[in-house]
């Protein structure tokens, strides 16, 4: 079995072999700007990973794990000009450090580039895999969608927001690990098991993004803290809070939806902020992560693989509960 740092090391260096040297260069300059701006390359590993544990020669599947890791990264792209985020990974966004006329055509052409990469699929596996990309890439249209309704509205159920993080953030690690098993030579039993894996590592996933926005380091997280507070993302903590809240608590929180009302940003901030805390809220959450991580193992057990195989998955699994950015 090869270890994450050994399939992440040769990932970098197929990476590193592509270029986006073409005209115009205000096309394709972002494009490289935004695939070297040090992404975990979590995705394209758990593809390799998932490879690995049904044989050996994991090379039919590095060039749709690459058009996967595109495709991730054109989602980031749009992701932040529609939310207006500055920063992405401490550095400027693309529609910042361009416009959004750039990042619009930039990421569109990501989008084309993610699927000649993954179109590079060895024959047997080809069709099932491009099937399962189309899907996702649908399924996360989907997803950014409800995200944005959601804003508009006070009335989100937990449940809603799990369908959506679903749809947003869990479909592609799950298509991510299911193509590598594909491509393996996995059993369709255990491709799916995989698939639900990835679905329930991908919430957990999704629900620590969710609490480094409020309680993680701007440095280490690579994003300003407070955005999700600040754009009224309906988020699991925010959800969790205006359930529970009291009178008193939702007055506070009541304050800074009113548009005739002036407020520094750091003042909604540390409001939201003191409300979590008061209510718990960072506990709740981190009890759901736990409840979604068991469920996540247990999908590994119905395999019909040696266990020592799943190793590095696990492993991987453990650092995106812990991570920190």
């Amino acid at each position: 079995m090869l270890s994450f740092e050994q399939i992440l090391n040769h990932l970098e260096s197929e990476f590193n072999k592509i270029y986006f040297d073409q005209s115009p260069r205000c096309l394709f300059e972002p494009i490289e700007y935004i695939l070297t701006l040090g992404g975990k390359r979590i995705r394209p590993c758990l593809t390799l990973m998932a490879c690995n544990i049904y044989k050996n020669n994991i090379e039919d599947a590095v060039r749709p794990a690459m058009g996967l890791e595109v495709f991730h990264n054109f989602t980031l792209l749009h992701d932040d000009l529609m939310d207006q985020a500055d920063k992405r990974r401490n550095k400027p966004t693309v529609h910042k450090k361009w416009n959004t006329n750039t990042a619009i055509l930039s990421g569109d052409a990501m989008l084309i580039a993610a699927y000649q990469l993954i179109g590079e699929t060895s024959e047997p596996y080809l069709k099932n895999i491009l099937d399962l990309f189309s899907k996702t890439a649908l399924e996360i249209c989907c997803g950014q969608q409800y995200d944005m309704d959601f804003e508009k509205r006070d009335d989100v159920s937990e449940d809603e927001y799990i369908e959506m993080i679903r749809l947003k953030t869990a479909v592609l690690i799950a298509c991510c690990i299911k193509t590598g098993a594909i491509i393996g030579g996995a059993s369709e039993k255990d491709a799916e098991h995989l698939y639900n894996f990835g679905i329930y590592t991908g919430l957990a996933f999704q629900l620590q993004d969710d609490l480094l926005d409020v309680y993680g380091d701007s440095q280490t997280f690579g994003k300003n803290i407070g955005g999700d507070i600040l754009c009224d993302k309906k988020t699991f903590l925010l959800i969790n809070a205006m359930m529970l809240a009291d009178d008193t608590q939702k007055m506070q929180m009541d304050y800074f939806k009113n548009p005739a009302n002036r407020f520094a940003p750091e003042e909604k901030i540390n409001t939201y902020t003191s409300i979590y805390n008061q209510l718990h809220i960072k506990d709740i959450t981190q009890q759901k992560m736990n409840s979604l991580y068991k469920l996540a193992i247990n999908e590994l057990t119905y395999l019909t693989v040696a266990p020592e195989s799943l190793t590095e998955l696990k492993k991987m699994s453990n650092l995106l509960m812990l991570r920190e950015s």
